[in-house]
Parts: structure tokens; C-alpha cells; sequence
């Protein structure tokens, strides 16, 4: 459909593709260097030039799994050109995707290894790939194992789309680099994130058909635990990304990511709710309900449809606490709750957070505190020049973009490891 190597080359970019249960979302973003007041370089950090938004057709997107692959990558594409069509001294080069929803699932699991001789020796480069083989062959084992067993699918049905080590500790003191140290016990939390083998399919025929490299397809609960600058370390938190046709959970504890959780419940059950009780299309139930939320209906319509809202909230929290419920690994869960995603605009769901003791039923140690994720929540190696990133929909876009600037970068040693031994491991 689109060339975006036709136009004379100028300026390197790189996309962030957001491929959302509604709405598909481009970022375009150049990288520069970043420095201290001392001139000193510091790292890199992204500047945002470009913003494309494009909706899915009706049929191409349904509870989450993708039906027409050809029209998912050409409204992919359109999201590109709308993103870039305006900053001609631009090229797009590379291109992270970012994936949720129900058929995308992750889990943290935390591995130990004794070493035979672990204190009067160092760990060297093969001894770390040993290591770092024999715990994400086990990790990956048990994960795929919990997870086919929560979605529903055989083991061999469901393919592993990303892979991270997220913690380190030797003897429990944590580190970033094991080279070097001495110890007995290497202690590693791997977070592993799977999808049905159909619907993997289906993401990488979407890569495919975009004619641009790819950079990777991500987790999108991973990569905004990535992003988060007030919960980068030791501070614990619950994710909630509220989307159209479901809602994302993730969980970090203590900086570290836990796990995800999905319900296939969101802000598109209501519109189809409006739809049904109104004998409407789809599509002007959806205009309904963004009236309601920007207060644009008469009264007696407002009562009625807002009646319609605080029902399936209600179901909505329901499958909040049956989710939350699922992490029985955490004996407590964090009393902070940060909210994005679409979805989040309702204003019955907040208060529903915040006005009902629906806590109460789950391992809460005081009632959650709830608020939005905003931009000042994220790092600040992203720099917004398009001015419009500012909405709670907005955030897993920005998201993405931190991804891809930290797969731009040169690779840790652990993450280094670790890619060398899925190849190794051909999972």
C-alpha cells in the first residue's frame, strides 16, 4: 500500500505501533544524545515529531484476536503515513510493535542456581550462559505450563513472543551484572510473555507486510513497567490499562514486574450494552456514549445511559477482583493503583475504585489509593514536540516509544545472554 522509503532519505526515525483493540496508534520519534550539565554524555533520549491515529473496521478486530490481517497492517500503515506525512525531512526506518489484550499473556517467574564452587570462584561469560540456560529453560517450561493452562490452550499452541530478565540477586544482594562477583546462589526473575500460535501468526504477518525493519514485538504491560520513572525501583504498584475490549493488569513489586492479568472486559462492552438496550448500530452508540462522557446529553438520556454504565462497571469490577485474585503468588498486593488505557475516561470507574469497598475481598493491607498515570509518571527520556500526548490513551504509546529507544541502545550483558540463549533453546 505505502513505500516509506520512496521519499529522498534525510533524517533517520523510527514508529511505535500501537495495535490497540479499537484504534491503531503511530508515534514517530528520532533519537539524540543526552547530556549533563557537565557536557557529559548520559545516554539517549527520544523526541516525539509525529502522531497517527486510524481506527479498525468493523470486522477486523474481534474480542481482542485479530480476524483480517491484510486490513490490520494496511490501517497500520495509514497510522504511519498520518504520523509522518507532515515531517517530510523524516524517514521512518524501524519499527517496534507493541501487543495486549487477552491473547497476550505474561508471568514472572523467580529461578534459583546453586553453584558448586560458589565462593572461592568468579562468574565468567560461560558460566552466566550456563546459568542463564539451564533457568530460562526451566522458567520457560513452567510458564508455559501455568499460562496454556489459564488461556485455555495445549503447550505446543502457544510461542513466546518476548523474554526478560527483570531481577538479579547473588546470595540476595542485588546486581545488575553477575560477571565478576562471587556467591553461592544466583537468584533470577524471568518474565516471559506467550500468545496463541494463531494469533502470534497473525502479529508477525502484520510485521511482515509494514516495509520497514522490525525492532521487535513487545508486551505492552512490559514495556509500560519499563517506563515507569516514579516506580523504576523498589516501590510497588498495580498497572491497570483499561482498552476497548479488555483490561490489562500489571503488577510490580517492589520495582521488580510480577506478572500480567487480563479480563476481556472494557469500555467496549458498554458501547455494545448502549447498542442492544437502543436497538442502534455500534457505531452511534459509540457517539452516545463519548456524549456522555463530555456531558453533551439531555438529562432523561444521561440518567438512562448512565444507568447502563454503573451496571457493567459494576461486572467490570467483578472481573477486577477475580484478575487481582489470580496473583496468589503476592500474599499482599500494593496499595497503589495507576490507571490508563481509552477505556479509563469513564468516570464510573474511578469512582467505583474509590467509593466501594470492593478491596476488601482480595489481600489489601489498607484500602488502594487510586489515580492516573500521567505523562509526569513516565521517564523522562521522552521528549513530546507534537504537544497532544496527554490523554490516559496516550500512555502505552509513549510506552513503546521508551521500548524502542532501550533496543536502539546497546544491550545489557543479561539481556545479551539471555537472546543468545532462546536462539540456542529455538523457543
Amino acid at each position: 500500500m505505502f513505500n516509506f522509503f520512496h521519499r529522498q532519505k534525510k533524517e533517520a526515525a523510527f514508529v511505535a505501533l500501537d495495535i490497540g483493540t479499537t484504534v491503531i496508534k503511530a508515534l514517530i520519534f528520532t533519537v539524540e544524545q543526552k547530556y549533563n550539565k557537565k557536557g557529559e554524555q548520559i545516554g539517549k533520549r527520544a523526541i516525539i515529531q509525529g502522531m497517527g491515529k486510524v481506527s479498525h473496521f468493523l470486522n477486523d478486530i474481534h474480542n481482542t484476536a485479530i480476524t483480517d490481517v491484510a486490513s490490520v497492517a494496511n490501517s497500520a500503515k495509514r497510522a504511519i503515513l498520518e504520523a509522518i506525512v507532515k515531517i517530510p525531512r523524516l524517514v521512518p526506518q524501524k519499527f517496534i510493535m507493541g501487543v495486549g489484550g487477552e491473547f497476550v499473556r505474561g508471568i514472572t517467574m523467580v529461578m534459583e542456581y546453586k553453584r558448586e564452587e560458589g565462593k572461592e570462584t568468579k562468574i565468567d561469560l560461560s558460566e552466566l550462559q550456563n546459568i542463564v540456560h539451564k533457568l530460562q529453560w526451566k522458567a520457560f517450561g513452567e510458564s508455559r505450563k501455568a499460562l496454556s493452562e489459564e488461556m485455555g490452550y495445549p503447550e505446543i499452541d502457544i510461542k513466546l513472543i518476548e523474554s526478560a530478565i527483570v531481577d538479579i540477586a547473588i546470595d540476595g544482594y542485588k546486581v545488575s551484572n553477575p560477571l565478576g562477583f562471587q556467591g553461592k546462589t544466583i537468584q533470577l526473575s524471568i518474565f516471559n510473555a506467550f500468545a496463541p500460535l494463531v494469533h502470534f501468526e497473525a502479529l508477525q504477518a502484520i510485521v511482515s507486510e509494514i516495509n520497514l525493519e522490525s525492532l521487535g514485538i513487545v508486551s505492552e504491560p512490559y514495556a509500560l513497567s519499563r517506563c515507569l520513572n516514579e516506580y523504576s525501583s523498589e516501590k510497588s504498584v498495580i498497572l491497570i490499562d483499561v482498552g476497548g475490549f479488555s483490561t490489562d493488569l500489571t503488577l510490580l513489586e517492589k520495582g521488580v514486574l510480577s506478572g500480567t492479568k487480563i479480563f476481556s472486559i472494557g469500555s467496549h462492552t458498554i458501547t455494545k450494552r448502549i447498542a442492544t438496550e437502543l436497538n442502534i448500530s455500534l457505531e452511534e452508540a459509540e457517539k452516545i456514549k463519548l456524549a456522555y462522557t463530555s456531558d453533551k446529553l439531555e438529562k432523561k438520556s444521561k440518567k438512562w445511559i448512565e444507568k447502563i454504565i454503573v451496571e457493567d462497571i459494576s461486572v467490570w469490577l467483578s472481573g477486577l477482583i477475580l484478575a487481582l485474585s489470580d496473583f496468589q503468588q503476592i500474599k499482599v498486593l500494593p496499595s497503589k493503583i495507576l490507571l490508563c488505557g481509552g477505556g479509563a475516561y469513564l468516570s464510573e470507574i474511578k469512582e467505583a475504585l474509590t467509593q466501594t469497598k470492593w478491596y476488601q475481598k482480595l489481600p489489601f493491607y489498607e484500602k488502594p489509593e487510586i489515580a492516573f498515570i500521567t505523562p509526569s509518571h513516565l521517564t523522562n527520556n521522552l521528549i513530546d514536540e507534537t504537544r497532544q500526548l496527554k490523554n490516559n490513551e496516550d500512555i502505552i504509546p509513549l510506552s513503546l516509544v521508551n521500548s524502542g529507544l532501550e533496543l536502539l541502545e546497546e544491550e545489557a550483558i543479561m539481556q545479551k545472554v539471555l537472546k543468545k540463549v532462546i536462539g540456542i533453546m529455538k523457543i
